[in-house]
């Protein structure tokens, strides 16, 4: 017989299931409701994250930065908020401070898809112009996630400009 607290779970989890379905619609009103609602029974990291999110859908990268720091007080172990927050601080301009919270994404023992932070690790260089910088984070995006075609074509661009 489940226990109490394996009840809340179980029903947090319905309601981060139905919020994900209504975000991937693109209802983030209503999803944003049913993160929350997931939240209020048990918070989770990923209703965290993915709240954020979808705040982030919605211009609002303040707010879905701050849910990924909760999630990472839920649960630090878990990836995908240190990633969300580079690619948050990046869409603000501040490059350089995504730079830590990416790195960590990379050192999370919980995280797919693994080669997210990498990539976008790739672009901050490429974008500072650290072209062997840039290529050695797209070459570790392209062990973990082998044969993306886009990865493999960015590197052979860069690697033509540095020849």
């Amino acid at each position: 017989m489940p226990t109490v607290a394996d009840q809340r779970l179980q029903k947090a989890i319905a309601l981060w299931n139905e919020a994900y379905e209504l975000h991937m619609q693109g209802q983030l009103d209503e999803a944003v409701e049913l993160y929350s609602r997931s939240i209020e029974v048990q918070p989770t990291a990923e209703a965290y994250t993915f709240r954020g999110w979808a705040r982030s859908h919605q211009d609002d990268v303040d707010e879905a930065i701050a849910d990924c720091k909760r999630a990472i007080e839920v649960d630090p172990e878990f990836g995908n908020p240190y990633n969300d927050i580079g690619s948050y601080l990046v869409r603000k301009g501040e490059r350089e401070a995504a730079i830590p919270w990416l790195e960590r994404a990379k050192l999370a023992p919980r995280y797919e898809p693994r080669h997210f932070p990498f990539l976008n690790l790739g672009r901050i260089y490429l974008g500072l112009g650290q072209l062997g910088r840039a290529i050695a984070e797209f070459e570790g995006a392209l062990a973990l996630n082998p044969g993306d075609e886009s990865t493999i074509e960015m590197l052979e661009a860069l690697r033509r400009k540095l020849n």
